[in-house]
Parts: structure tokens; sequence; C-alpha cells
């Protein structure tokens, strides 16, 4: 069987008829849906981009407030670090002095305390020595005394010397 297209200008005109209607449905409860999603959905894109931009510049942000706050943290560490080495060399000099001072005050007491015993030594030294002078000298003139002309000579020789000066 052959078919035979043939023109039917009625048929056209109600085919027109439908695919207008059926694009007048669409359009009006099918495109604009789909192109208020799609725009939607590029209004979200457009947002997320956006978020992700701004989150990086934060991001950047919170790195470069970090490596400040790290870089200070660095400073003032020095800082404590030195002015604890400062206070230690300071209180270690300070103890140093104090205790050559004190050295020195010892060594002063000491140097006083043999000076004052040696005076006491020398002159005990001394009282010994008189003493011993006294004996010898007693018992030399005890025996050369015994005899009564030599007391008389040497209250002579005595009175002598008394007189010439």
């Amino acid at each position: 069987m052959e078919l035979i297209h043939q023109f039917s200008s009625g048929l056209f005109i109600i085919q027109t008829v439908i695919f207008l209607a059926l694009l007048f449905l669409l359009g009006k409860f099918a495109w604009k849906p789909i192109l208020k999603s799609i725009n939607d959905r590029e209004t979200s894109i457009v947002d997320a981009l956006n978020q992700a931009k701004l989150a990086k510049k934060e991001m950047e942000d919170l790195k470069s407030d970090n490596e400040r706050i790290i870089r200070e943290a660095k400073i003032e560490r020095d800082s404590i670090l030195k002015e604890a080495r400062e206070i230690k060399d300071r209180i270690v000099g300070e103890a140093k002095d104090v205790a050559k001072a004190e050295g020195d005050k010892m060594i002063e007491a000491a140097k006083q305390t043999i000076q004052t015993e040696k005076n006491a030594a020398m002159s005990e030294i001394r009282t010994q020595i008189g003493a011993l002078s006294v004996n010898i000298a007693e018992s030399i003139l005890q025996k050369n005394l015994e005899k009564s002309e030599a007391q008389d000579e040497l209250v002579q020789n005595y009175l002598n010397k008394s007189n010439l000066n």
C-alpha cells in the first residue's frame, strides 16, 4: 500500500493551533518555572562563589593576623628573655658585691683580731721579760751585794749618777 501524503490545509491549521496552544501552555506553566529554577540556581551559584571569595579573604586575613601575632609573641619573648638575663646578671653582680663586702669585712675583722691578739701577746711577752729581767737582776744583785762593801759601792755609784743628771 502506498501512502500518499496529501497536504490538507485544515489539518495543518489544527496542528498549528495545537502546536501554538502547546507552546503557550509550556511557556505559561513549564518554561517560567524552569527558567526561574535555572535563574535561582545561577543566583545560588554566584552567591556560593561570593561566599567562597569572602571565606578565602577572611582566611588570608586570619593568616596574616596569625603571622603578626606570632611575630609580636617572638618579639615579646625575646624582650622577656633579655630582661630576665639582665635581672640575673644584676642579681649575680649584687650578690658578688655583697659577698666581696662581707669578705672584706671579715678580713678586716680578722686583721683587727690578729692585731689585738698580737698586741696582747707582745704585752704579755714584755711583762714576762720584765719579770724575768727583774728576777735575773735581783739574783745578780743578791750575789754581788752579799757583802756590805759592795752595797756601799752600789749606793755610791747610784748617787754619783743622780748628781750628774
